[in-house]
């Protein structure tokens, strides 16, 4: 039972619940309370942000260079277009949905909030977009002058930079959702929309199989093989990680699974299984982009325009590869993203966390369902480079 309440999907659920039903009560000093509450957690999670981008976006493209083969540059570069092409066809989805859901935007009639009482501020050591710089900067120069001794630092910083998500970040996580729903909850700006996200959480359920669908199919016509050969047998994968919500954590399964089909050579599985769970991310970055869709739409009354979401999709597939493995993982690493590009503030932010976080399994399922197709268009590349030379 201890360990039940120590699950992060389980206290974001808790934090929600317990927000929604205080803020339908709350009012006068214990409703300043909670907007303190509320600026002190997101000021030490917003310090965090420059750090969480530097600290697993950097030491990833240093990396780069030890995958610098012809084949694993292929495996990149399909793990992102995958990733980009289920984002922008979220978009259209999104863009032909969401409208029809009737979501207006509450900023007229929300209840108006006390004084903060207690101002405060934590600013972060740098802004997001220098961040965001700063490590692509660093993880292009370490993979050029191929420094064994920086690679290892970014990867000591890398750690560190998770102990701090893991020891710091998801604990006060809780206490920002809770402080935020609460609000929203007192306002009324969520109560009246909860139909709203469960609606959109189905309709990017679908979206998943349909991207799915659409990978194996694209695999059977390059490969000429039957891609059912493969996608029959990542049933455990697929359950494993709507359970764990980590790709990591599913590695072992989904290579087990790719090696029990007949069509995929394992000397090729065994690299691209583990590679495809760091960098394929179609499911989540989908589901990513219909949720910021519908954010936006719901606190600040419209939709992003059309090259705005595309300039965050196309970041977005890149930066996403430094998503560290904790539930919304996705999410903190795009964080800087959310802020800078799409204009964030921290309710949009806090309410985009936690829908992702709840809905992250589906993601993360459909991330690792995805390895397979992708696995066997790899491996149909290899051989034919193999029979050219």
């Amino acid at each position: 039972m201890k360990n039940f309440f120590k699950s992060t999907i389980v206290q974001l659920l808790i934090a929600v619940a317990l927000g929604i039903a205080v803020g339908v009560y709350i009012d006068g000093a214990a409703l300043a309370a909670v907007v303190s509450l509320k600026h002190i957690s997101g000021q030490v999670i917003f310090f965090l942000v420059p750090l969480i981008i530097l600290g697993f976006i950097a030491p990833s493209i240093a990396h780069l260079r030890s995958n610098a083969s012809r084949m694993l540059l292929f495996a990149f570069g399909i793990a992102y277009l995958s990733s980009i092409g289920a984002s922008f066809f979220g978009a259209a989805v999104g863009y032909q949905i969401i409208p029809h859901l009737y979501i207006s935007s509450d900023a007229n009639s929300l209840k108006p909030l006390p004084e903060n009482i207690l101002q405060i501020d934590i600013p972060p050591v740098m802004n997001v977009m220098t961040a965001l710089v700063l490590a692509v900067m660093l993880g292009l120069a370490t993979a050029w002058v191929k420094s064994d001794e920086f690679s290892r630092l970014l990867d000591v910083f890398q750690k560190m930079v998770l102990e701090l998500v893991r020891k710091i970040l998801l604990p006060i996580l809780p206490i920002f959702i809770f402080a935020n729903f609460c609000i929203l909850s007192y306002q009324g700006a969520v109560t009246k929309q909860l139909p709203i996200f469960l609606s959109i959480l189905l309709v990017v359920v679908i979206c998943h199989y349909i991207w799915l669908a659409l990978l194996y199919g694209i695999a059977a016509i390059y490969s000429r093989k039957n891609s059912w050969q493969v996608l029959k047998y990542y049933g455990p994968a697929y359950l494993t990680a709507l359970g764990t919500m980590s790709s990591a954590a599913t590695l072992g399964v989904a290579l087990n699974c790719a090696h029990r089909s007949p069509v995929l050579r394992k000397e090729i599985s065994d690299v691209t299984i583990p590679l495809f769970a760091n960098i394929h991310l179609c499911g989540s970055i989908l589901t990513e982009t219909v949720f910021v869709m519908t954010v936006s739409q719901l606190l600040y009354g419209s939709m992003p325009d059309l090259f705005t979401l595309a300039l965050f999709i196309l970041m977005l597939g890149l930066f996403a590869i430094g998503a560290p493995g904790v539930p919304g993982g996705t999410v903190l690493a795009s964080l800087g993203l959310i802020i800078s590009v799409l204009h964030f503030d921290e309710a949009g932010t806090a309410l985009l966390l936690t829908i992702f976080a709840l809905q992250d399994s589906f993601g993360t399922a459909c991330n690792v369902t995805g390895d397979g197709a992708l696995t066997l268009i790899t491996d149909t590349y290899e051989q034919k480079m193999a029979d050219n030379k």
